[in-house]
């Protein structure tokens, strides 16, 4: 069982990251690429949305740990927390009418979703299905970028089975993996779940 400095490690960030996703989504101008493609394969297979995200997860999950990124408490917790958080943020935020007050929103959002990841990876509690498969290619790719690539390939495979994505979507490919690696290193917390790293 983790420490109670890492439980809080773990809850804080959790609470964080459910916070930029629910500032993420009600900016409305794209969603990230893992929700992307849990949506892409919902429409696709015509499929609930929460059990496509259950498949999805244990998918990247089981990815994950066949590349040695296994799965502990804080991969329960981020799932149950981070949509208990953005289910609540959503229920108190509203999009904006204009288009300065969404683009704000969108801003907002990335330095938080990324202080979110890195202090929940930074728990050393196990990683959530996306960051994991993330992780899974460090090395010898850098987190910063198989993150990126995560989202990239999410994305990409989502709008091919029906989903939509935007400019937000765009920014979360492109900026969000480098955000993280910032936000770590600001933090001074290692995000890599006790793994050799390179890079």
């Amino acid at each position: 069982m983790p420490s109670l400095g890492r439980f809080a490690l773990l809850l804080g960030g959790c609470v964080v990251l459910g916070i930029g996703v629910a500032l993420l989504l009600t900016a409305d101008l794209g969603s990230d690429g893992y929700s992307t493609l849990v949506y892409g394969i919902s429409v696709a297979l015509d499929l609930p949305f929460w059990l496509a995200n259950l498949a999805v997860g244990v998918a990247f999950v089981a990815l994950a740990a066949a590349r040695k990124v296994y799965p502990g408490v804080g991969t329960v917790v981020q799932v149950a927390l981070v949509g208990g958080t953005v289910s609540l943020g959503l229920a108190l935020l509203s999009t904006p009418d204009g288009w300065a007050g969404r683009i704000g929103l969108l801003v907002l959002a990335f330095p938080v979703l990324a202080i979110g990841i890195a202090t929940y990876l930074g728990s050393q509690t196990g990683a959530g299905p996306a960051e994991g498969a993330g992780l899974a290619w460090d090395p010898p790719v850098p987190f910063r970028w198989s993150y990126s690539a995560v989202q990239g390939g999410g994305a990409l495979v989502g709008w091919l089975l029906g989903a939509t994505i935007g400019a937000g979507t765009i920014a979360v490919i492109v900026l969000l993996g480098p955000l993280v690696d910032l936000a770590a290193r600001l933090l001074q917390v290692d995000v890599h779940q006790g793994r050799p790293t390179e890079g």
